[in-house]
């Protein structure tokens, strides 16, 4: 235990009292974490089970896993960082992000899970994309498993980072010991129980996340004596910073509102609608999720501005690092024991978002790879292991990444974000609205918008986002190359005709 923690031995009763609760806390947490992945280790009998769940969930743990999988932690770590040092002028990622998904929700949602459903019954996003497009070789099932395990493998790494972060701004813990920690609590309960596991406890998560970023923002501006105290404490340090414009240019503005572009590319995400009980309960189910979603991003927002007021009132207190506001704020003006639950609700968007990321990785592998190309006729107990066995070695090689300890979270998921915002954003929207979308179309839409994103973030063209040039650059893709290889009456255009059909079938069916 002395290797693991950097103790200095003239360390405060108080300090010493809060490492306590806090670590208290945490293992309880973890605990009843393992507690519900044991649980659903017992109903994972299939591949159907270990990644759609079968396709059971209802409308609140639809609505509340698909945000938790989403606010991994740099909702409450590395957004409130960049509130904290730009002002809110970086509010506008929240409001593009609430936009976005907002219309993922309204127009995505309900015909992926009956167009997946009905489509061979595709568990993986890239099975749909080659069921929908008829695809016997099985070529674009290839492509888009390649995009996610590369893009994946990033996000993962950032997840791991922000425990890392976590671990060793709570307790004094070296990086390094602190990364595996946390990496170790997420893949035990994603490794018993596949993705019942996974929504079961990001409901639980999704519920401690909107308390504490509800609760913190308010007792900081207490804190401070008020809003206009508060606000003058931000204004003594930069006027400027309460300014939505202050900066802006055109290309910043379409940066910042182009992270909404991304959400109806993101597998973890998606692959929520796809294992949802029913069409006809996705009103519900968004209605729950963008007003979890948007108090979340306000709290968020309110953390990192505030953020500012906190360290001018208390200028003996050190922040570093900027993307640890939050946990340095709850350290200071809560008891330790409510401080240990409100640090939980970061490992909770840690684990939530990790967790569904590591799943949908190792799913893919298995069933896009394994099953499809090595072992067609495999058992099913014989997947659900594969499936385990996947999720250690992305998880190893996520952890690798994350081994450099000047990692930042925000721009690790802004790379993944646009990764696979661009490659499959405009892919998946189209192909639930247009019938006469190609293979060659798909294939080609999905592989401009990986490269676009890879050289775009290289050459950090213009200043501008990679989603943006790369969403609109895989859309034209799609339409153009679908145009030019389009012929009446193929397969694929009475594929999605026949799905068409069933998806109103079951939005009037009661």
């Amino acid at each position: 235990m002395a290797r693991m923690f950097r103790v200095n031995h003239e360390v405060s009763s108080a300090r010493l009292a809060f490492m306590f609760s806090t670590t208290t806390t945490f293992i309880v947490y973890i605990l009843c974490m393992l507690i519900i992945g044991i649980a659903a280790a017992r109903m994972t009998t299939s591949l159907n089970d270990y990644v759609l769940g079968g396709r059971s969930l209802g409308r609140f743990v639809t609505a509340l896993s698909a945000g938790a999988s989403d606010m991994s932690g740099w909702l409450l770590m590395g957004l409130p960082g960049a509130l904290f040092l730009s002002g809110l002028s970086e509010a506008w990622i929240a409001i593009g992000l609430t936009v976005g998904s907002w219309c993922n929700w309204k127009f995505v949602a309900a015909r992926l899970r009956s167009f997946t459903a009905n489509a061979s019954d595709a568990l993986t996003l890239p099975d749909y994309l080659s069921a929908r497009f008829c695809d016997k070789y099985r070529i674009c099932s290839i492509i888009a498993a390649f995009i996610i395990l590369i893009f994946f493998v990033v996000y993962c790494a950032s997840g791991m980072v922000s425990g890392a972060r976590l671990f060793e701004q709570t307790f004094a813990m070296d990086y390094h010991n602190a990364l595996l920690i946390g990496a170790v609590s997420t893949i035990f309960y994603v490794f018993i129980g596949g993705f019942l596991a996974v929504s079961w406890t990001d409901t639980v998560q999704a519920s401690l996340m909107i308390f504490a970023l509800l609760i913190t923002p308010v007792v900081m501006i207490m804190d401070c004596g008020g809003f206009d105290a508060a606000n003058a404490l931000i204004a003594a340090k930069d006027p400027t910073l309460d300014d939505f414009l202050q900066g802006m240019t055109l290309v910043g503005f379409l940066s910042l509102v182009g992270w909404g572009l991304g959400y109806v590319g993101q597998p973890h995400i998606l692959v929520r609608f796809m294992a949802a009980g029913s069409v006809r309960g996705m009103g519900d189910a968004r209605r729950i999720s963008i007003t979890w979603m948007a108090l979340c991003l306000l709290g968020a927002v309110l953390i990192g501005y505030y953020g500012v007021a906190f360290s001018v009132k208390h200028p003996e207190v050190s922040i570093a690092n900027a993307e640890q506001i939050f946990i340095i704020v709850t350290q200071n003006l809560f008891n330790p024991w409510v401080a240990g639950i409100l640090l939980s609700a970061i490992l909770a968007a840690i684990m939530s978002t990790l967790s569904c990321q590591l799943l949908v990785a190792s799913t893919t592998l298995t069933a896009d790879f394994y099953r499809r190309w090595l072992r067609p006729h495999a058992s099913q107990r014989e997947l659900v292991w594969c499936g385990r066995v996947m999720l250690l070695i992305v998880a190893i090689i996520a952890y690798i990444i994350a081994l450099d300890p000047t990692s930042g979270i925000l721009s690790l998921v802004a790379y993944a974000w646009a990764g696979f915002g661009a490659s499959f954003g405009p892919c998946v929207l189209i192909s639930v609205f247009w019938s006469r979308m190609t293979l060659p179309g798909a294939i080609t839409g999905m592989a401009v918008g990986a490269i676009t994103v890879i050289i775009w973030e290289i050459g950090g063209f213009l200043g501008l986002y990679s989603i943006v040039p790369g969403f609109i650059l895989s859309a034209i893709a799609i339409i153009v190359v679908s145009k030019l290889t389009f012929k009446e009456g193929n397969a694929c255009q009475s594929l999605f005709n026949e799905l068409e059909q069933k998806f109103w079938v079951e939005v009037r069916t009661k």
